[in-house]
């Protein structure tokens, strides 16, 4: 006796260097699980998943980070590979970024990152949002923690070198989740 499973399956990945794009990833999961879909959060960053992967999905989610003022090379990479599948299922994009923490920058119009992104891979995401990330200074390298405090210098963020700020909007990543949910899973008759 064998069941077929009826569940939408959301390919979920992320880009990360400090964790917080993973974070998202995991608690986008978690509210997906919870609602009926399938959905894994897999890091990108070895290697990109194989394109039958990505045309079974009911869709494709890439949760990735900016760091120095890119997303991460390795969501470049995912995002080309998405561009050339022959059947690319609906694509919903979030990146984490710290300018998302200011009023206006969280959506692909007031985020830079994110529009910058959407342009340069031609894309035309489901849906596309910016959050914003973790700021903690004590878990940087050096040079990261020179860098980002200069930058938050002059974004008029806190230098403190002992800061640490969690700016993320855990109930923007859920409404996120249930944007996601909206698209995949049947609607009641």
């Amino acid at each position: 006796m064998s069941t077929v499973d009826h569940r939408p399956i959301v390919a979920l990945y992320y880009a990360t260097r400090d964790g917080q794009a993973r974070r998202i990833a995991d608690h986008v999961s978690e509210r997906l699980l919870q609602a009926g879909a399938v959905a894994a959060p897999r890091n990108i960053a070895g290697a990109l998943p194989e394109a039958s992967e990505l045309e079974a999905a009911a869709m494709v989610v890439l949760v990735a980070a900016v760091r120095y003022g890119r997303h991460l090379p390795e969501a470049d990479r995912f995002l080309k590979a998405c561009r050339a599948l022959r059947a690319p299922a609906p694509l919903a994009l979030g990146s984490v970024n710290l300018t998302a923490r200011k009023p206006g920058k969280t959506t692909a119009t007031g985020n830079t990152y994110l529009r910058k992104l959407i342009a340069r891979h031609g894309l035309a995401p489901a849906i596309a949002v910016a959050f914003a990330g973790r700021l903690e200074y004590q878990r940087y390298r050096w040079f990261d923690r020179w860098i980002i405090r200069f930058i938050m210098l002059l974004t008029g963020g806190p230098t403190e070198s002992n800061a640490c700020v969690e700016y993320t909007s855990w109930s923007d990543v859920d409404a996120f989740a249930d944007q996601i949910l909206d698209r995949v899973l049947p609607k009641p008759e």
